[in-house]
């Protein structure tokens, strides 16, 4: 398909003609001899004299009008308009963060064959397919333990992130828990993104004994940033130090910033879980679409430019026709 970027310039075309029919003949004075008997020279050459102007010539007026169309449709700037180019970008950036204490090593979870597993390669399975179904979400993963360490930064590449959780391993981030230093971490990574919703999913297995920020004020400092946290408890609430899982805490960090708390006792929970943060967290993506140009003007012009070359060359080759038999008659 294409188009006029400039169609409202088209309306040009008939100042040409009103130029013509108003604006008196150009005339350009000369140094010429005067010959008393011209009249009887041109009958002696088998020639006569024609008037200056196009008005004798039919094809230079046709030429002046095809040539002054051509440009008046070049300045209109035609372009050749292709398929739309669709691009879509991510609104919202998604932070996990895995508890990866040594607590994770207790086998009371089941695998997608139903064999025994320690939590943390539940976690892993159920967090893979999770990954893989937010296609158009950044995602990034945060580690934590004793410390609070980055793994993933904020990407859209899936395939890289899923590797980086397969690398993670218990203990590899310390051996005790801290939620408030893997929120505060989480809120660093997000801080300087430009997506309008950002979320941290936290999962662990056990209570803060071991952060520089306590984690209710780390989610005050979320929901002032406009950090939305979502926790799931996978622990025991009834164990005792560190492998008791602070219920109470997670669902106050979940209200604090508007998101919500949950427990998974098992895998298939857990499943749910997630499926439940892909309803309430849906995909979103904003589509920009483009449609590139390609400049025709450049076809008018050079049709214009060949048509005068046409025009005088051949007018040329008749002159010299024309005066080789008036030479031999000489």
């Amino acid at each position: 398909m294409w188009q006029f970027d400039y169609p409202w310039l088209l309306l040009a075309w008939p100042l040409a003609g009103l130029g013509y029919r108003f604006l008196p003949p150009y005339r350009e004075a000369r140094s010429a001899v005067r010959v008393p008997f011209f009249a009887a020279m041109s009958r002696a050459v088998n020639q006569s004299p024609h008037p200056s102007g196009t008005g004798s010539n039919p094809w230079q007026l046709v030429l002046n009008v095809l040539v002054w169309t051509l440009l008046v449709v070049a300045v209109a700037r035609p372009v050749s308009v292709e398929k739309p180019i669709e691009h879509t970008q991510p609104v919202r950036d998604l932070m996990l963060a895995i508890d990866l204490s040594q607590s994770m090593e207790t086998t009371d979870f089941t695998d997608a064959n139903g064999q025994k597993t320690n939590r943390l390669a539940a976690v892993k399975q159920v967090v893979q397919g999770f990954i893989e179904r937010r296609k158009n979400d950044r995602i990034g993963l945060i580690v934590f333990g004793s410390g609070a360490y980055p793994q993933a930064p904020l990407t859209l590449d899936h395939a890289s992130l899923s590797l980086l959780l397969q690398d993670t391993g218990i203990g590899m981030a310390g051996p005790n828990t801290a939620i408030g230093d893997a929120i505060g971490l989480s809120l660093k990574l997000l801080e300087h993104t430009a997506e309008s919703e950002k979320v941290l999913i936290l999962l662990t297995d056990g209570n803060d004994t071991h952060s520089a920020i306590p984690p209710v004020r780390a989610a005050s400092m979320a929901a002032a940033k406009g950090v939305i946290v979502h926790t799931i408890g996978i622990g025991d609430p009834s164990a005792d130090g560190d492998a008791r899982v602070d219920l109470a805490t997670l669902q106050t960090i979940a209200s604090t910033t508007g998101g919500r708390s949950f427990r998974a006792e098992d895998r298939d929970s857990l499943n749910q879980v997630y499926a439940t943060l892909d309803r309430i967290t849906p995909q979103q993506v904003n589509t920009l679409s483009h449609q590139p140009k390609r400049d025709l003007f450049w076809l008018p012009v050079a049709l214009a430019i060949s048509l005068l070359t046409l025009y005088h060359t051949g007018a040329l080759l008749a002159a010299r026709l024309r005066q080789r038999p008036s030479r031999q008659a000489l």
